[in-house]
């Protein structure tokens, strides 16, 4: 089942040859560490993506962070500018999240 995922997380053999802060502003401007769930939302056609929380957790390689879980408003585009912004995923994919946390899952929305 998670084969067409492992096959996404391959890293672009030009990201070695770059600077590490190169790279980190190129990673920040795609959704930074949450990248993966970035380009799978980019790449998908259909007006609505709805991911589980474990099919997110999949696509990132690691959990995400109990607020995900539990507050509505990590699920808020944060208006800071900071290096990494977890919302950066799917506002930078055209999309707006809506979660529902009981049945922890998230419907990605694209942005018209």
């Amino acid at each position: 089942m998670l084969k067409w995922v492992k096959k996404s997380k391959s890293p672009s053999s030009g990201a070695a040859r770059t600077e590490p802060g190169a790279v980190r502003r190129h990673e920040s401007k795609k959704g930074g560490r949450y990248r993966f769930l970035y380009e799978y939302l980019e790449h998908r056609y259909a007006g609505s993506v709805v991911l589980t929380f474990g099919q997110i957790e999949d696509l990132l390689g690691f959990t995400l962070p109990d607020l995900a879980r539990t507050d509505l408003e990590w699920w808020t585009p944060a208006d800071l500018v900071t290096a990494e912004v977890h919302s950066d995923a799917w506002t930078l994919a055209h999309r707006t999240a809506r979660p529902n946390l009981g049945a922890q899952t998230v419907v990605f929305d694209r942005v018209s």
